[in-house]
């Protein structure tokens, strides 16, 4: 998107897929920003490992703290790259500290870089006692130049100067003596991160972390269904769409639904069982993708990720099998933060204004509601980051050619109503509180502060509210 290039960060997810040493991997990039953050949740159902891409000089920084959280709920292996070594950067053991105090989690490096302070030669692997020097690279334009030597090799002194020598010998003794140990079964539950260093813009220390990551990361896992756990090897096709874009390609203005294989075996044209329709429905048009390039598929299997033509008939969270008609985990509604009254600024473009927003809403982006409670009717739109407000203006704009008027509104809490002793607009709230109808007509009441939420459950006894809700 324009936007991103404009603000030089992600703002929607992307799906590539490539081969490596004899394995296919999917890579779900995902925003690294907090306002998006409910999008990198999305992703993460469709994902069995997470890699945590931390800047060397900067740290853990803010934004990383609420995306991790996010990784947390998921309860799936996190990998941790420490980027950008070609530049000076914290100490190591000053970053693993950060892991442990601002993230909760335990570290234990994998490999450990030699020269931190602009001066980066390469890393040493502890797993195989084997020092990997690098030269060359071109910022990312040509493989690097690389020379594997023993750390007990008395060749090591003529290609490694003294200092560095002496220092990693201290680090390393340091490590393996207060460090905590490699632990497969904790890196595979979530409570251990293997944390790797080097520099991707650089070709360093990348190839040495795609190895060992498919060493621990586990195969294709199994999710959960109303039929039971589906394992990979079940001899039925099954997945889940749990991404939809609009609008990838401007010139053919067309809908992608990307999908996790969970289980069988795909292939293009086959006729499976759609949750969202209860009906049977041809996948046709399957894409896997690399950058920005697009490929026909004719085959894929569990673990994969493809994009489906979407005329408008899915959903996220649809189930698609040709097997048992089983229903996949739902993907959960969180709740928006900051609200805004959206209006076409031109009401000649209404029709134009109610398809965007309706399409970025199903692609989750957005969220709508309508309050009535005022004495007219209030379109509101919800997110839970305000840069996506800036994402909202800026696709109705280029891709519908709607300008739009936004209205800040003071809320930051939204709950869903679960139960409630009386009609809605009985209940006793706060003046500066609001009822309103979310976009599958649910009640929800609107806060300015968690202290009138409290009075809300506390002043209507009975009423049960909810941070989420189901998209179904």
């Amino acid at each position: 998107m324009d936007i991103e290039k404009q603000r030089g960060i992600s703002v929607t997810s992307s799906a590539m897929q490539f081969e490596f040493d004899g394995f296919r991997i999917n890579i779900l990039d995902t925003p690294g920003h907090q306002d998006f953050s409910e999008d990198t949740y999305r992703v993460l159902v469709a994902a069995d490992a997470a890699v945590m891409l931390i800047d060397a000089a900067k740290g853990v920084e803010a934004q990383t703290i609420k995306l991790f959280k996010v990784c947390r709920m998921r309860n799936i292996p996190i990998f941790t790259f420490v980027n950008k070594m070609d530049r000076a950067a914290k100490d190591p053991f000053a970053l693993m500290e950060e892991l442990e105090q601002v993230l909760g989690i335990r570290s234990c490096p994998i490999n450990w870089p030699i020269g931190t302070d602009g001066d980066f030669q390469g890393v040493y692997h502890r797993d195989t006692k084997m020092v990997e020097l690098y030269t060359g690279g071109d910022h990312g334009k040509s493989m690097v130049q690389k020379t594997d030597i023993a750390i007990d090799d008395p060749a090591l002194e003529h290609v490694l100067a003294k200092h560095y020598r002496e220092r990693l010998a201290e680090e390393i003794d340091l490590l393996d003596e207060a460090g905590d140990a490699f632990d497969l079964d904790k890196v595979r539950r979530g409570e251990l991160t293997p944390m790797f260093f080097g520099s991707a813009v650089t070709n360093f220390g990348v190839e040495p972390f795609l190895e060992r990551f498919l060493q621990y990361t586990p195969p294709p896992l199994p999710r959960k269904s109303d039929i039971g756990d589906i394992q990979p090897e079940e001899p039925y096709f099954s997945g889940f769409i749990f991404k939809i874009q609009a609008n990838m390609n401007p010139a053919h203005r067309d809908r992608l639904a990307f999908m996790r294989i969970v289980s069988g075996a795909f292939e293009k044209g086959m006729e499976v069982w759609h949750s969202g329709t209860n009906k049977t429905v041809a996948l046709k048009q399957p894409q896997q993708f690399m950058a920005d390039e697009r490929e026909a598929v004719e085959e894929a299997w569990a673990g994969d990720i493809i994009g489906l033509f979407d005329p408008g008939i899915y959903q996220l969270g649809d189930t698609l099998s040709g097997g048992p008609k089983l229903h996949y985990e739902n993907i959960p509604v969180f709740a928006p933060e900051f609200f805004s009254r959206v209006r076409p600024a031109d009401s000649m473009k209404r029709k134009q204004f109610q398809k965007g927003i309706t399409q970025l809403a199903e692609e989750g982006a957005i969220q709508t509601f309508i309050r009535t409670e005022t004495g007219r009717e209030e379109f509101m739109v919800g997110v839970v980051g305000v840069l996506q407000f800036e994402v909202l203006e800026h696709r109705l704009k280029t891709e519908y050619q709607v300008d739009i008027v936004m209205e800040s509104m003071p809320f930051r809490f939204v709950r869903w109503v679960v139960s409630t002793p009386k009609p809605i607009d009985q209940l006793k709230l706060t003046s500066t509180s609001g009822r309103a109808k979310d976009s599958r007509d649910r009640d929800v009441l609107l806060f300015e502060n968690e202290w009138s939420i409290r009075l809300a459950c506390e002043n209507n006894a009975g009423l049960e509210l909810a941070e989420t809700a189901n998209r179904k």
